[in-house]
Formats: C-alpha cells, structure tokens, sequence
C-alpha cells in the first residue's frame, strides 16, 4: 500500500489571528477616510444644487450639466482655454525636465571633474529654500527679456518650471550609482562613447526613475498656482487650471461656479492618473528588471 503523507496546516496562534484583524481593520478604516474626500469631490461635481455650502454628503439631485456648462459657458471663465495652456506647459515642461534631470543626475554618478562636490552641496543648501522666494526676481529677468506678455507667457512657464530641474538630481543619482560602471566600461572598450552608454545601456536600465521623473515634471507645472499667477496677472487667456479653478472659489462666483469647481477639480485629476495608470506598467517591468539584473 502506498502511504500518503499529508501535512496540516498550522493555525496561526489566537493572539496573531485577532492582531491581524485590528491591523486590516485599521488599514481598512484609513483607506476610507482618504477615499472620502475624493468621494465628495466627485459627489458635488454632479450635485444638481448650486452654492457652497449643503446639509447633507449625498446630493438630493445628480446631473451631468456642471460638467458641460464648464467647457460651454467661456463668458467669464474658459475653462477649456485654461486647461489646453497647462496642457502644452506640463508636456513640454516634462520633456525638458526628464531631459535635464536624467542627463545631470548620470554625469553627477558616472563623472569625476572639478567642482563636482561644491556643486552638489550648493544645490543641496539652495533645495532648502522654497523656489517662491525668487518669483519677483524671475519675474523682473521675464519682463526684461520680453516674456511677460500674450502669447510668450506660456514659454515663460515652461522655462521657469523647466530651468531649475537639474538640481532636483539627488533621488535620480542615487539610483544610478545602483547600476554597475562595469557595463558602462565595457561598453567603451568596445567604442561606444558617454552619449551611447547614457542613451542605449544607462537610460534601457532605469525605468522606475524614468518614470518617476516624469510624473513629478508633469505634476508640478499642472498643479501648480504661485508662479503661473505671478506671470500671467491679468492676462486671463493665458491663465492655467489652477488659476481657473482658484477663480471659481471668488466671492462674485462662489454660489454659481462651486459645483463647476468641483468638476474641473475631478477633470484636472484625470490627466495625471492616466499618465500614472499608462506608465505604471514601465515602472513595474523596470523594476523586476533591475531585480533580476
């Protein structure tokens, strides 16, 4: 007769069964919370009520007429205007910010010259101040060189989010220390010169910080509210969302335009989550890549 072995699963002590339990429950109980606001943020953009302020969480009416009246009704406030700006801003801020911050964060890991150290201990002290502190400066420099008006406003965005991204290099050169010089010496024994080891070995192996870069490039541009007000002013056809949506939360428009808030902030969401949905993916071959590697 053939014996059959068989193996019991061993029950996890009470004690452990009954602190799990609390942990879920706690994790379950912080998940909903910060699923609330976005809840009600969702919930007020299709409240058939106008004004600020209700009584109750859940609308007693639902329509969809807040999201049309907010990309129909341009006589006081193009929404649509306002998002196309921060639209073209936040993608080309991205290109040159990705292109900034990989290119100095590589030099920074794989180089060796002079002032290497000084530079990175200078950007470290000047990260500790907040980049508001400039914008009269950044302002004036604009003014000067004539980007301050019509259509050159946006260029002038793109520039001042843009300009300053190679000091942000430290998360990026942190994680290209982890990848070996030895593939990068190999490469040039065989030829290969510093712009094809960063463009075809370097940047093939470093998708996660790729991908992290141009999240956060992305991001700050089309959230941001301090600069774009401090160079737009009063040329509203160059206004970004934030400045939009900020408008809306104005005394003469409170009451009429809150629900369209609300909509815009749930549109202003969706670009942001698409680009994090699409290239999470990248991000998580990138790093069962450099994993296995």
């Amino acid at each position: 007769m053939e014996e059959r072995i068989t193996f019991k699963k061993n029950k996890a002590p009470l004690g452990k069964r009954i602190g799990n339990a609390f942990v879920h429950v706690f994790l379950a109980a912080l998940a909903a919370l910060w699923l609330m606001p976005i809840l009600w943020i969702i919930l007020t953009s299709l409240r058939a009520e106008q004004g600020s302020y209700v009584s109750t969480f859940f609308p007693k009416g639902y329509t969809f007429s807040n999201y049309i009246r907010l990309f129909t009704d341009t006589s006081i406030l193009n929404f649509p205007k306002m998002f196309t700006n921060t639209l073209i801003i936040a993608i080309f801020t991205c290109i040159i910010s990705t292109f900034f911050v990989l290119s100095v964060s590589y030099c920074l890991s794989r180089m060796r010259f002079k002032l290497r150290k000084p530079y990175m201990n200078m950007c470290m002290i000047l990260g500790l101040f907040p980049g508001f502190m400039s914008m009269v400066a950044v302002y004036y420099i604009l003014k000067a060189i004539g980007l301050s008006e019509g259509s050159m406003i946006r260029v002038a965005l793109i520039l001042v989010y843009s300009a300053c991204t190679g000091m942000g290099f430290q998360i990026a050169k942190g994680f290209f220390d982890t990848i070996p010089k030895s593939i990068d010496e190999a490469a040039i024994i065989d030829g290969a010169t510093r712009w094809q080891v960063f463009t075809r070995i370097t940047i093939p192996l470093s998708k996660p910080i790729i991908v992290y870069t141009v999240l956060t490039s992305f991001m700050a541009p089309w959230v941001d509210f301090i600069f774009a007000k401090v160079i737009c002013r009063a040329n509203a056809d160059q206004y970004t969302v934030a400045i939009g949506l900020w408008s809306m939360l104005q005394k003469e428009y409170i009451h009429s335009w809150y629900t369209c808030f609300a909509a815009g902030a749930v549109v202003v969401s969706i670009p942001i989550a698409a680009l994090f949905i699409y290239m999470q993916k990248y991000f998580v071959e990138g790093m069962a890549g450099a994993v296995k590697g």
